[in-house]
């Protein structure tokens, strides 16, 4: 069989720097049948004529690129399958059903035939770091979380060498709660004996961090560490654990804090308050605009709680005296926020004398 996979077209609403990894588990699940593989980016026009069509989708937002291929490769290729998964197909399928009727078929969630493949990394020769999953799920139920929608049964794995691409130097690992794991003892000893870089790239749950956990974490070759300070529950758990991590030698500006904001259980005092104490904590604060699962444009939902010129507030200091769209604890930047007794005072810029 000839397979074409399709990545939709990279651009402002359909925006991501890694590569699409079920395609990749894709490819190298119909090269080992002796099926033809070829991947797509966008709409492309060439000779290969498949009798299947994988096209995977990103984020709710980003449905539109996806339509776009769809009616693309449907039309040019009547006779093929043509099946579309990935998160949007996965949260919005009726949305996506309703514009294509029965001309496609709509893939869940994962494939689990191809979970614990190693992805053909050389369809993408320009990639050089190893995406792996040692679990799937989340033993939490966080309410503006998709991933129990996404993959609403926590399961891990107690090894992941098999899924390491020869001649890569770095492991990117997508767990969305590596630290639940009942193997992560095995995992963190597994990459210390692989030596390679690794970035815990979802984040880690500071209310599972220990004090073994955070020696362990200093015994590999980590850049940068990611944790969340999305609601004021976990106030007491996330400043144990950032303590925790500066203890064992981790750099507060190498700390990274997602806050959410713009979701109805937040409002702007409460994420000043939580951005304050992070940028005191001394680490880096990651502002993190909440979107709903429904399809609708980027940034376009503001939360009642809410107004649209302070969305724009929080957009426009990210840019302006923020660093790579963070609050790093400078001393300047630390000062104004800190100081700050209103969300409007913290946030607001100065204008620029002529």
């Amino acid at each position: 069989m000839k397979i074409l996979l399709v990545e939709p077209e990279k651009r402002k609403e359909y925006h991501t720097s890694y590569p699409p990894l079920a395609l990749l588990k894709l490819a190298a699940y119909h090269k080992k049948r002796g099926d033809l593989v070829k991947l797509a980016k966008g709409s492309s026009n060439n000779s290969f004529i498949p009798d299947k069509i994988y096209i995977t989708s990103l984020f709710t937002y980003a449905w539109e690129p996806v339509h776009e291929v769809i009616r693309f490769y449907s039309d040019r290729y009547k006779k093929a399958k043509v099946i579309v998964g990935g998160i949007y197909a996965t949260l919005c399928p009726d949305h996506l059903r309703d514009a294509f009727k029965k001309r496609i078929k709509i893939h869940k969630r994962l494939f689990k035939k191809i979970d614990n493949i190693l992805p053909d990394y050389s369809v993408v020769p320009e990639w050089d770091a190893s995406i792996v999953f040692s679990s799937r799920g989340c033993i939490r139920k966080c309410s503006f979380c998709s991933v129990n929608k996404l993959e609403p049964k926590f399961e891990a794995r107690k090894s992941i060498k098999k899924l390491i691409y020869p001649g890569h130097k770095k492991i990117i690992f997508w767990d969305n709660n590596i630290l639940a794991s009942p193997y992560w003892r095995d995992i963190f000893d597994e990459v210390e004996d692989l030596n390679l870089e690794v970035d815990f790239n979802q984040g880690l749950d500071a209310r599972l961090l220990t004090e073994e956990i955070a020696l362990r974490l200093k015994g590999l070759k980590i850049p940068l560490l990611r944790l969340a300070y999305d609601t004021m529950g976990i106030r007491k758990h996330l400043q144990k654990a950032i303590a925790l991590l500066k203890d064992v030698g981790f750099r507060g500006r190498r700390i990274i804090v997602y806050s959410l904001f713009n979701h109805e259980n937040d409002n702007p005092d409460d994420f000043l308050l939580r951005i304050k104490e992070l940028l005191e904590w001394g680490v880096v604060a990651y502002p993190m605009r909440y979107e709903p699962l429904e399809p609708m444009p980027k940034n376009s939902y503001v939360s009642p709680n809410w107004t649209a010129e302070q969305l724009n507030m929080i957009q426009k200091a990210r840019r302006v005296i923020g660093y790579g769209g963070a609050f790093p604890p400078y001393d300047g930047l630390r000062k104004k926020i800190t100081r700050a007794k209103t969300f409007e005072q913290a946030f607001k810029l100065r204008r620029i004398q002529k």
